[in-house]
This record gives structure tokens, C-alpha cells and sequence, in this order.
């Protein structure tokens, strides 16, 4: 079975959206998310899709939805999580969102990356609470972001 990481920007109260939308602009933020999953599968909810409004580029995309009937270009479709997990090969794989899929990840995934945003914003989403009896920080780069005034850190937590 393919291994499973799951990729987050998160405010500083693990909120992660507001109306299927980023409420922040983190350019550094996108920039890691490209790096990172570029070449890889991405799999995410049919509503984190329709927030992106594509098939991202040099990643292999696989959309969860119930509804059978739903297709993109460029995207495969899988009904749940195990038939978009069978879907893979056994390479590394990024679970992107939104925060059902991110609730039904977290007892799969082996590694978290997590953009860690010092502030709170207005959020009607939330990233599922990180327990430290599960998960250990192996990594932490911290930075500043002139352009958008936002402290935040590059962390990773493996599985204990």
C-alpha cells in the first residue's frame, strides 16, 4: 500500500478555511504546497477540487465524491477514501483536503506537513486536533512573510 502524508496550512485555532476558501494569501505557503506534492498523487474532497477549479499540474489528481456521475478532466474519481487509496500505486501520496477527508486521513497517514500560520482567522473549517501520544515533530523551519505580515512555520510530524 502507498504511503500516505497529509499536507495543511492551518491559523493558529487549526482553522483551515472559510466558505471552501483560503482566508489568507501565503504565497511562501503555496510555493512549499507546489514543491511538495509536485510528482506525486494528490487526493483530496470534490469541494476542495471545485475551490481550485482545476487539475493542479505534475501531480496525479484523484477527487472523492459520492456522486457517480461526477467527472473533470485530468482528474480520476473514487467514491471513498479505501477506493481512492486502491486507486494508488506504491508511491508517496498527499492528502490535500478538505476537512472530512482530513478527518478520515489522520489514523492512515504515517506524515503530516503542516503549514503552522501565528494568527487566527475567521474559519468555518477545521484540521482534526494533532495528539502528541500519536504524532512527533521531526521538523520546524520558521519564517516571516513580508509580503502578507504573517509569521508561520514549515512543520512535520511523523507517526509514533
Amino acid at each position: 500500500m502507498s504511503s500516505l502524508s497529509i499536507i495543511v496550512a492551518t491559523d493558529s485555532k487549526l482553522g483551515i478555511g472559510i466558505d471552501n476558501k483560503l482566508p489568507w494569501h501565503l504565497s511562501e505557503d503555496l510555493a512549499h504546497f507546489k514543491r511538495t506534492t509536485t510528482g506525486h498523487a494528490i487526493i483530496m474532497g470534490r469541494k476542495t477540487f471545485e475551490s481550485i477549479g482545476r487539475a493542479l499540474p505534475n501531480r496525479r489528481n484523484i477527487v472523492v465524491t459520492r456522486n457517480h456521475d461526477w467527472h473533470h478532466a485530468g482528474v480520476e474519481t473514487a467514491t471513498s477514501l479505501d477506493a481512492a487509496r486502491a486507486l494508488l500505486n506504491d508511491d508517496l501520496a498527499y492528502i490535500i483536503g478538505g476537512a472530512e477527508i482530513y478527518q478520515q486521513s489522520l489514523d492512515l497517514a504515517n506524515e503530516l506537513v503542516v503549514t503552522e500560520i501565528q494568527q487566527e482567522f475567521a474559519c468555518d473549517a477545521f484540521f482534526p486536533a494533532i495528539d502528541p501520544l500519536l504524532w512527533k515533530e521531526t521538523g520546524r523551519e520558521t519564517h516571516y512573510s513580508e509580503a502578507s505580515h504573517l509569521h508561520f512555520a514549515f512543520v512535520t510530524y511523523k507517526k509514533i
